[in-house]
């Protein structure tokens, strides 16, 4: 008589990185910490994407990889951007299911066993919420702005105040390696695909070292591709303004034909009322214009198909768990069998939180 031991879940701790050399080796430890009461249930691997980090971050990636065998490596030939280097983490993970999140711990390594007991109840993706954040007034402000100004425009159902720090199941990560994206908002991405989906609050503490790579250009980049990939409705506004304006120009000049020729009223040229019109015009002109090349500009983005990172470097120790038992995933129920099953009409999360 055989007796077969249940094999322990692969946990792929997804970290993307870009000059975080002080807060690489705190974030392994606080990770491992964690995972060493969990030793008995999940077997743990890190996946480091560096966005070819300019100060010591490989090299201290590299001696924590000679150090602990579940470190994996990748480094891009030049930085791709953030939300590709979370897609790339994704598709290099070879767990049962993967969480996300930053290297400098602003968002809490202990909230990982709640995600994990959560994904054991049927869960397939559980995020965080970030109902408190050590941040200023106006930058707190408008990050919430954003989100229920992209939950509004959006055509589908996105959770408010949710980051990237999240558990995506197996299936999951197998069906977003489905998608080809050339700019992809993974926090958008995710929700509109179904599955059941749960939220965690949490208060997010402020950094403790170094400082935040994000400039205001790149969260403004980011809210615009969150707004474009999810959203026609500037467009439909341009096309409604732009109907409201001709309407109101043509009544203008009926008004001015009957008012001239049936009254025979005259009116002195006006250059002030000339130049306003033709100001008006070229705004919105111009608008209408920016509008509409931003979506030309990702459809010429997912045309060209070009890859969404390069691996200049990789780092993988030989003794670390073997790609092949991928094949072998046990996982919570229905795991992999989720595939077969079509997401939920719509693509909506369920507005559920723990």
């Amino acid at each position: 008589m055989t007796i077969e031991v249940e094999r322990k879940k692969l946990i792929s701790i997804v970290v993307p990185v870009f000059n975080e050399q002080e807060n690489v080796a705190p974030l392994h430890a606080a990770v491992s910490s964690v995972f060493e009461r969990l030793a008995e249930r999940y077997d743990l691997e890190f996946v480091f994407t560096d966005n070819h980090s300019d100060d010591g971050t490989f090299e201290e990636l590299a001696r924590l990889a000679g150090q602990d065998p579940r470190v994996r490596i990748f480094r891009f030939s030049r930085n791709f951007g953030f939300q590709r280097s979370i897609h790339t983490g994704y598709m290099k993970a070879r767990g049962d299911a993967a969480i996300q999140i930053d290297c400098d711990l602003q968002d809490p390594p202990e909230l990982l066993p709640e995600f994990l007991r959560l994904w054991e109840d049927g869960y397939k993706i559980v995020y965080g919420v970030r109902s408190i954040r050590q941040e200023g007034v106006i930058i707190t402000a408008a990050r919430k702005l954003f989100y229920r100004l992209i939950d509004f425009l959006s055509e589908d159902e996105l959770p408010y105040d949710a980051g990237d720090f999240r558990l995506v199941d197996r299936c999951v990560l197998d069906e977003l390696a489905r998608i080809e994206d050339q700019t992809p908002y993974l926090r958008g991405t995710l929700a509109v695909m179904g599955f059941d989906q749960i939220g965690v609050p949490y208060a997010r503490s402020a950094r403790a070292r170094g400082q935040s790579k994000f400039r205001m250009r790149d969260l403004i980049g980011l809210a615009l591709d969150g707004i474009l990939s999810h959203s026609i409705v500037p467009l439909r506004l341009s096309t409604y303004a732009g109907l409201a304006i001709s309407v109101v120009m043509f009544l203008a000049i009926l008004g001015y034909i009957v008012a001239r020729f049936v009254f025979g009223q005259s009116w002195p040229a006006g250059f002030a009322t000339t130049t306003t019109l033709i100001l008006l015009s070229l705004s919105l002109n111009s608008l209408f214009l920016g509008v509409i090349g931003e979506y030309l500009g990702r459809i010429y983005r997912q045309v060209r198909k070009g890859p969404l990172t390069i691996i200049e470097r990789s780092i993988e120790s030989p003794r670390a768990r073997p790609a092949a038992l991928d094949t072998q995933r046990s996982g919570p129920p229905s795991e992999s069998r989720l595939l077969d099953a079509p997401p939920r009409a719509g693509g909506r999360p369920p507005a559920r939180q723990a």
